[in-house]
Parts: structure tokens; C-alpha cells; sequence
């Protein structure tokens, strides 16, 4: 049965997710103040650089919050960073308990601001609902203790697996609700990933094309192109003069085409190459997470899908199926590579989930990966 402190926490939980697609690189995180069991104020953080859940709560609650108790789904910090530490404050205004979901993993804070806390004889409840807490930040977390962000494979298929047709046709294999989804997940990311296969099939823009009302942002345009096959003509180089594309080539890339992508406004990064000739995806990931990315949705072909499954750098995978067939014993698919020698082998997927977009199916799971299993699961 749900206690007092889960069912507040979870109204926290519930204001932090406004903020998905909006704070990064900071994590997402809801507040609630109150007095008497009754709620007297709420908080998120709507944006990075702008206060924080604490702050708003403590707004809210005006000079009610003596006495009260705070509840918020991630620890109060206590470092200055663009906004002052939000440990000293909460203390300051009177609170008397505040109840914690979860730690933080930023080594910056990472218990300092619990610490602080009870040093100012504030009571300081730890671990409510923390397994929920560390789902909704996953990408925050795994950047702070790996350094890489979280990475969700995105694909759409028919119903027998193929993603294009034998002459490369897939327009539109899912259905307009799909599609739509789709952009709303490019709005929350903070990066979207493509291959060279795709720019060189689909000519890719990578925006989010849903109506302004409803637009979170444009996340930041990744293209993984060992040969610079990039045009400036492109659309994602024709896009750069916002300083959000990213060219990751292979070290000794053809030089005049990496000076023609950056007078577009590219930045362009040459990488050591991988076993499978690839710029170096790991580091590609690391220069990301570098650049403030917590999340990348990966939208490549199937070349490297593989390539990123084997190198254990996704973390989810999301496939739209629709209830088509394409056939074709030479038709795309988005996870090509060698593959396992044996159904023992392949990739072990957890916590999946179905539901019903339009006429497509959603498949959600969880990549099998040891640190991830160990930090969100």
C-alpha cells in the first residue's frame, strides 16, 4: 500500500517530467512542500540555467515553509554552478524534513547536499521510490558514471523486419502517428545520430517537425561519415549556421571537404577509426556527452546499429512495427553486421514494453548492459 512519503514523491516525479527535453545537461527534477500532510506548493525545473525544483517550491510556498517538508526526487545540490546551491537555501527558509528519492551521482554534489542538511538539523529521509527516480534521470545518470550518454536505438519496420524495400524505398513503412512520435522523441533528445548509409539514402534533416505549439527543440544533428560523403549542399549542412551539426570523420578525412563543412558552420571532428572501420563510436559518444548531451536517439541504417550494438554503446531500443510485408531477401534491416554465430549469442533485451501507435505496434526494451542494469534498473 502507497505511504505518505511514496505518494508525495510521486507527484514530484510527475512536475520533473515537464521538464523532459528542457534541462539538459542538467537532470530533470520535481519538488513538493508540505504542512500537515496537505501540499502547500510545487516546483520543477523548467530550464537549464534557471532555478531550480527547490527554488520554485520555496517560491510557491512563500512564508509557509518553516516547518514543512520538502519532497524532491533528486538531492538538493550544494555547489554553485549557473544558479546558486539550493542545500543552503531550502535550510534557510525553515524546512524541517526533506525527503530524498535518490542521491546524486554528480560527484560535485554526490551526498554533499544531504550532508548539509543535517548539519543544519534539517531530519533527511534517503531512497524513496529511488528506483523510479534513477528511471527517470537514466541519461543523467549514466553520463555521470560512465561519462556516455544514453543511447535509444529508433527504427521502423514491417512486419517481417525490413526497414526499406530491396531498391531502398521506405516511405512511409509506419504510419503518420509513427512518424509523429517520432519527432515529439527527436524534441526530448538532446542528440539525433545518423550513419553515412542514411545520409547518403535520405538526404536527412534530423529537425523536429512538429508544430511550434507543441515543439520542445531541435536537438543537435550527429553524422557518423567516415568519407565526408557530406555535401554542403545537404540538409544538415545547410542547417549548421545554428552550430548544431556534428561531423564525426575518420582522422586524415579528406581536408578540403572538412574545411568546406566548417565554413558551412559543421564542426567537424576527425576520430581514430574502429575495428570496423567507423570513426571511433566510443569516443564519438564521450565528445557528445562532452558537448552537454545526456541522450541520443539513434536513427542510422543498419551498418551502424550493428556497429553501436557490438561496441555495447545502446542502452534501448524502440521499433515501430507495422503491419506490413515487404519481403525481399536483399531488403534492409536495421541490424545488419555479421551477427551471432548462435541464438545463445544475441543481444539480451529486458523490461519491454508494447503499445499501439496508430496501425504500428511501439516495442520498447531495455539493452542488456551490465553498467546500465547496475545505475537504472
Amino acid at each position: 500500500m502507497e505511504n505518505e512519503h511514496e505518494k508525495h514523491m510521486k507527484r514530484a516525479l510527475e512536475l520533473a517530467e515537464h521538464g523532459r527535453g528542457r534541462t539538459s545537461p542538467n537532470p530533470m527534477v520535481g519538488a513538493v512542500i508540505t504542512l500537515g500532510g496537505e501540499r502547500i506548493a510545487e516546483g520543477w525545473h523548467m530550464k537549464a540555467g534557471e532555478p531550480h525544483a527547490e527554488i520554485n517550491a520555496l517560491r510557491a510556498a512563500g512564508g509557509k515553509a518553516a516547518g514543512a517538508t520538502m519532497y524532491v526526487n533528486l538531492e538538493p545540490c550544494s555547489h554553485h554552478g549557473r544558479t546558486p546551491p539550493c542545500a543552503p537555501a531550502v535550510a534557510a527558509a525553515g524546512i524541517a524534513r526533506v525527503v530524498v528519492g535518490m542521491t546524486d551521482p554528480n560527484p560535485k554534489v554526490s551526498g554533499a547536499g544531504i550532508e548539509f542538511l543535517k548539519n543544519a538539523g534539517v531530519e533527511t529521509i534517503v531512497g524513496v521510490l529511488e528506483k523510479d527516480c534513477l528511471r527517470l534521470n537514466e541519461a543523467f545518470v549514466k553520463v555521470m558514471r560512465t561519462g556516455l550518454p544514453f543511447v535509444t536505438l529508433k527504427a521502423a519496420v514491417t512486419l517481417d523486419g525490413k526497414t526499406a524495400s530491396r531498391f531502398g524505398d521506405s516511405k512511409w513503412i509506419s504510419c503518420e502517428a509513427s512518424r509523429e512520435m517520432v519527432h515529439r522523441m527527436r524534441g526530448e533528445a538532446d542528440a539525433v545520430a545518423v550513419g553515412a548509409g542514411t545520409l547518403r539514402a535520405d538526404d536527412p534533416a534530423l529537425n523536429c517537425r512538429l508544430p511550434e505549439s507543441e515543439k520542445i527543440k531541435d536537438p543537435l544533428r550527429a553524422a557518423l561519415d567516415p568519407e565526408l560523403i557530406l555535401s554542403v549542399d545537404s540538409k544538415l549542412a545547410r542547417q549548421a549556421s545554428d552550430g548544431k551539426t556534428v561531423v564525426f570523420t575518420l582522422e586524415g578525412a579528406p581536408a578540403d571537404r572538412a574545411e568546406a563543412l566548417r565554413r558551412a558552420g559543421c564542426r567537424v571532428i576527425e576520430l581514430p577509426p574502429d575495428g570496423a572501420g567507423m570513426p571511433d563510436l566510443r569516443k564519438a559518444m564521450l565528445e557528445l556527452a562532452g558537448m552537454g548531451v545526456l541522450s541520443v536517439l539513434l536513427e542510422g541504417g543498419g551498418t551502424l546499429n550493428a556497429s553501436m550494438i557490438e561496441a555495447g554503446l545502446v542502452d534501448r531500443v524502440a521499433v515501430f512495427i507495422a503491419p506490413k510485408l515487404l519481403g525481399g531477401a536483399d531488403a534492409k534491416t536495421f541490424f545488419d553486421g555479421a551477427g551471432f554465430p548462435r541464438a545463445a549469442d544475441s543481444v539480451k533485451l529486458s523490461n519491454m514494453s508494447a503499445t499501439f501507435v496508430g496501425d504500428d505496434i511501439l516495442i520498447q526494451a531495455d539493452v542488456a548492459n551490465d553498467v546500465l542494469d547496475e545505475t537504472t534498473h
